[in-house]
């Protein structure tokens, strides 16, 4: 269990405290909804979570096999709805691993990171775009 402390600072805005850690998140809403665009919006955190849950697991499934994934991107675009009501419809989910196409444990490392919790938490109406270029 991790507690998240959130506290509503005004104009649209929260501040996250991460329990164990202490570290400090802001949140802003989107210009596109009433906010400021400043900070991340909530639903920016959602596409920021499959990324790196994606990546994390992928990295954790590489170290036990002993792969190095280098300098592996991951790129999180969010699309909202256009109709109401208002949700996320689509998270592209774009890595560039460098590493050769032919690598050994592709299989095993792409099967990883789509067997990531947040994947695996998000409703089945939320259309998830994932693509892993393999550029060594």
């Amino acid at each position: 269990m991790v507690e998240i402390s959130i506290k509503y600072l005004g104009d649209l805005r929260c501040e996250a405290t991460h329990g164990p850690s202490g570290t400090i998140l802001l949140t802003d809403a989107p210009v596109d909804n009433e906010g400021r665009g400043e900070s991340f919006s909530p639903t920016d955190l959602t596409a920021t979570s499959l990324g790196t849950c994606m990546l994390t697991i992928m990295g954790i499934v590489a170290r036990r096999h002993g792969v190095d994934l280098g300098a592996t991107t991951v790129k999180a675009v969010k699309h909202m709805s256009t109709e109401p009501p208002r949700r996320i419809a689509k998270l592209e989910i774009v890595f560039t691993i460098p590493l050769p196409s032919d690598h050994p444990q592709k299989k095993l490392l792409e099967a990883a990171a789509k067997g990531c919790p947040v994947h695996m938490s998000l409703h089945p109406d939320v259309e998830q775009d994932i693509r892993f270029d393999w550029v060594g």
